[in-house]
C-alpha cells in the first residue's frame, strides 16, 4: 500500500509570537527521553512476566496456564503500544521496530493453518506455508534451510526472509499467533482458539510437533526480550537514541514527526481507515487475540503522553516533566488548549471503542464488518479524532517555527480510490 508524506514547513502562524515559555527545548527533550526509557523498561518487564507464564504453559499445558499466558501477552501490549509515539521521528526506533511489532503476518510460515481459509501457496511469497514448526529441513526456491534447532538466531534469519514483509517470524504477533492460533471467525464473534494441548507431550499432543512449537514460542519470547533490552539501553543516559535528539529545536521536530505520523498515516490510515474501507478482518492489528481495540487505544494514549510530558508506569508511578504543551502554551494558550481538547476527544472516542470491545458486546473485527453501521461509526469517530488532532499538530509545527518535517500519509486518507485499484 502506497503511503504519502505530508510536508509541513514552519510559517508565520503567529508573526509576533516569541519562544517565551516555561519550558526550554532541552528540558522537553529530556522528559521525552525519560518517558521513552520508562515505557521500554515497562515493556521489558511485562515481556519477562510473559516469559514466566509461557514457561508454566510449556511445563504443564492446560486451559488455565494458556489463559494466564494470554493475559500476560495482553498486559505486555499496554506499555509497548504507548511507545509507538517514538516511531517515525527517531530513526533508531523505526529501524528496530519491525523486529518486535511487524504485522500483518503470513502465519503459515510458522505453524499449521486451516488451508481452506488460508490457502496452500502464494505467488508473492515462497514461504507462505513453509511451516517451520513441522519441518526440520526446508528446500524453498533452491535454498536449503536447516531448522533442526529452533533458536533465536534461526528466527532472526527467517524474519522478513526474501524481503517479504509478511514473513514475520519474530515479535509480539508471532507469539500472539502461537498462543491463540488463527482467528477463523471473519467479522463474526470469537478470537483464535488454539488448544492448550498444542503444547502437550506424547499422545496428548494436538496439531503435531508440540515440542517444536514450544521451542519456537520460547525462542521468540527470548528474542523479543533481548530486542527490548536493546531499546531500553538506547534510551538510557548514554544511549544512542537519547543522544540523537540533541538539545535544541531540531529535536522538537523529531517529536512532532513521530506524533503526527502515528496519529495520521499509521494509526488513522493504515491501521484503521484501510480496514474499515475494506471491511477486512485481515487488516486488524492484533488479529489472533481480538485485542486490536487495546492496541489502538494505547497508541492514542502514547501520543497524549508525549505531548503532555507525562507517562503512568505499570506500577502506577508517574514520569513527568517539561512538555510540548508547556512550550506551546507559552506561544499561544489557545493553541495548546485546542490540542488538549483534540487529544481528549480522540481518547474519548478510543475509550468508547475499547469499552464496547471489553464488554464482550462487539470486538474490533466485528466493528469494521460490512453492514455494521454502529460498529463502523465507532471506528470512524476515532479516525476522525486522530485526523483532527493531526491538523492541530501541523499548526503547532508552524507556530513554534520548527524546520520542515514530513508526516506519514496513507492512501486510505489521501487517495482512497487507489485502495481499490
Amino acid at each position: 500500500m502506497k503511503k504519502f508524506s505530508l510536508t509541513i514547513a514552519a510559517g508565520a502562524f503567529l508573526a509576533s509570537a516569541s519562544m517565551v515559555s516555561a519550558a526550554e527545548p532541552a528540558d522537553i527533550l529530556a522528559t521525552y527521553a525519560d518517558i521513552a526509557e520508562a515505557g521500554y523498561t515497562d515493556s521489558l518487564t511485562t515481556a519477562q512476566t510473559l516469559k514466566s507464564a509461557i514457561a508454566a504453559l510449556i511445563e504443564a499445558p492446560s486451559d488455565e496456564t494458556l489463559g494466564t499466558a494470554k493475559e500476560a501477552w495482553v498486559a505486555a501490549r499496554v506499555p509497548y503500544q504507548q511507545t509507538e509515539a517514538y516511531r517515525f521521528g527517531n530513526v533508531i526506533v523505526d529501524e528496530w521496530e519491525g523486529k518486535v511489532n511487524a504485522w500483518p503476518l503470513d502465519e503459515g510460515l510458522i505453524d499449521y493453518v486451516d488451508t481452506g481459509a488460508y490457502g496452500e501457496e502464494s505467488d508473492e511469497n515462497a514461504f507462505y506455508a513453509a511451516n517451520i514448526i513441522a519441518n526440520e529441513k526446508l528446500t524453498i526456491g533452491g535454498r536449503e534451510i536447516d531448522a533442526t534447532n529452533i533458536t533465536p538466531e534461526l528466527l532472526q534469519s527467517l524474519h522478513e526472509i526474501d524481503e517479504v514483509e509478511a514473513n514475520v517470524a519474530t515479535g509480539y504477533h508471532a507469539i500472539e499467533f502461537l498462543l491463540w492460533g488463527q482467528d477463523l471467525n471473519g467479522t463474526g464473534p470469537g478470537a483464535g482458539n488454539r488448544p492448550a494441548s498444542d503444547y502437550a507431550s506424547g499422545d496428548a499432543c494436538t496439531g503435531g510437533n508440540c515440542d517444536r512449537r514450544a521451542a519456537y514460542l520460547v525462542a521468540a519470547t527470548d528474542l523479543m526480550i533481548s530486542d527490548l533490552e536493546e531499546m531500553v539501553a538506547a534510551w538510557g543516559d548514554n544511549g544512542p537514541a537519547r543522544a540523537a535528539l540533541g538539545d535544541g529545536k531540531e529535536g522538537l521536530g523529531i517529536i512532532l514527526t513521530g506524533l503526527g505520523s502515528l496519529s495520521y498515516g499509521e494509526l488513522a490510515g493504515e491501521r484503521m481507515r484501510l480496514g474499515l474501507m475494506l471491511h477486512d478482518p485481515e487488516e486488524e492489528h492484533d488479529c489472533f487475540a481480538d485485542n486490536t481495540h487495546d492496541s489502538h487505544y494505547y497508541d492514542a494514549l502514547g501520543i497524549s503522553n508525549v505531548y503532555r510530558g507525562s507517562y503512568t508506569r505499570v506500577d502506577g508511578t508517574v514520569v513527568s516533566g517539561a512538555s510540548l504543551s508547556d512550550l506551546v502554551r507559552g506561544v499561544s494558550a489557545d493553541l495548546d488548549a485546542e490540542m488538549i481538547t483534540k487529544l481528549e476527544a480522540t481518547q474519548a472516542a478510543m475509550r468508547a471503542m475499547k469499552d464496547k470491545a471489553d464488554s464482550g458486546e462487539m470486538a474490533y473485527d466485528q466493528m469494521i464488518g460490512e453492514g455494521n453501521d454502529e460498529g463502523n461509526a465507532i471506528v470512524q469517530a476515532a479516525i476522525d479524532g486522530l485526523v483532527a488532532q493531526t491538523r492541530t499538530i501541523e499548526r503547532i509545527v508552524a507556530a513554534i517555527e520548527i524546520d520542515e518535517i514530513a508526516i506519514e500519509g496513507s492512501d486510505s486518507l489521501d487517495n482512497p480510490e487507489a485502495v481499490f485499484q
